[in-house]
């Protein structure tokens, strides 16, 4: 975990990220990334210098109609003393049963972001935080490049003002094997995802074309980032 910490405070204080009196909503899908998100904040808080709360927050698709089985994240909220909110959806139904999406995610996505967003106003959060890792930025960064033809990302920090919430992704810094090897090694419980388009979508097409990058020619993923790091664009 204190590699973890270490990405996490770099973050923080690279990107002016917290501040005293901050209430956070973590956006918790049950994935290794939002957990050691999740963990990370909350124990970050105790020697940060910097009074935060932070809330775990899981926006249930509900696929198939179903709620999903997320006790085991409540049981770790419990046994670590951190508050915990599930927000029932239709969301699935509606994107896979109802509309038969033929690019689900795009929708899903923006439905979730907007529930996601709500619940944490309700919440009186202003602040929402994001697993995105180190590999997930390079990855945005490629298929913007690649399927949009343009260059951009998201930011590690976004204000909406129109709901007057910060969006934040502490774990930008982070490589994706770190935040595996962390979520392991403190055995973070972690909720399989049921979604239908799980494994085949265009992101995971990215990813392995990426790997299959760094494999050729190593340092690719730490070239791609720095350049837009270096760039400037969108925050960075």
């Amino acid at each position: 975990m204190q590699k973890i910490l270490g990405y996490l405070r770099k973050c923080v204080q690279r990107y002016n990220m917290l501040s005293d009196g901050d209430r956070i909503a973590v956006g918790v899908s049950g994935g290794k990334d939002s957990m050691v998100l999740l963990y990370g904040l909350s124990l970050l808080r105790r020697f940060i210098g910097i009074d935060y709360e932070v809330i775990g927050l899981t926006i249930d698709p509900g696929f198939g109609g179903t709620p999903g089985d997320y006790s085991p994240t409540e049981d770790f909220c419990l046994e670590h003393g951190i508050k915990y909110h599930i927000e029932r959806t239709q969301i699935g139904e509606i994107v896979f049963d109802v509309r038969k999406e033929s690019n689900p995610c795009s929708l899903c996505a923006r439905m979730r972001r907007g529930a996601l967003h709500n619940t944490a106003s309700d919440l009186g959060c202003n602040k929402i935080a994001l697993g995105h890792s180190f590999d997930d930025t390079i990855e945005t960064f490629i298929m913007n490049l690649f399927n949009e033809g343009r260059l951009g990302c998201y930011s590690p920090v976004t204000h909406l003002p129109d709901r007057d919430i910060t969006l934040i992704r502490p774990l930008v810094l982070a490589p994706e094997k770190e935040i595996r090897r962390c979520a392991v090694r403190n055995e973070l419980p972690i909720v399989r995802s049921v979604c239908p388009a799980d494994g085949h979508t265009n992101r995971q097409k990215t990813k392995e074309f990426i790997a299959g990058m760094e494999r050729q020619d190593k340092g690719f993923k730490d070239r791609i980032f720095g350049a837009l790091v270096r760039s400037g664009i969108d925050g960075w």
